[in-house]
């Protein structure tokens, strides 16, 4: 049964890797760094409920970073404009419609 927790360890190690920006493995981030020390066979965890509860709780924090993920892209992905600027979002909007907005010359616009 230890060779389950150790698989299901694993699994969730690398699940964990998932949801972190990539980065190569020559030269790691500090999270990456401390979740091996804690995934690290030689820290395998014992069977008892605390490595069981651990365990559980590694699988839910890896939900919700997935969830996370997902929201955000979903946000760009349906919003487009939200992290344009005002001025730029009616001059996409007019273009949407056919329409160029007029050249201002500088003395106009100080």
């Amino acid at each position: 049964m230890s060779s389950n927790h150790a698989f299901q360890a694993r699994s969730l190690y690398r699940a964990l890797l998932r949801e972190l920006p990539p980065r190569p493995l020559s030269k790691p981030s500090p999270l990456q760094s401390r979740l091996r020390a804690l995934f690290h066979p030689s820290a395998a965890p014992q069977e008892s409920d605390a490595a069981l509860q651990q365990l559980e709780e590694a699988d839910q924090f890896i939900q919700y970073a997935r969830a996370q993920r997902t929201y955000a892209t979903l946000l760009d992905r349906y919003n487009p404009g939200m992290n344009m600027d005002q001025e730029e979002r009616v001059r996409l909007t007019a273009r949407r419609v056919g329409l160029d907005l007029p050249v201002e010359n500088e003395e106009n616009k100080k």
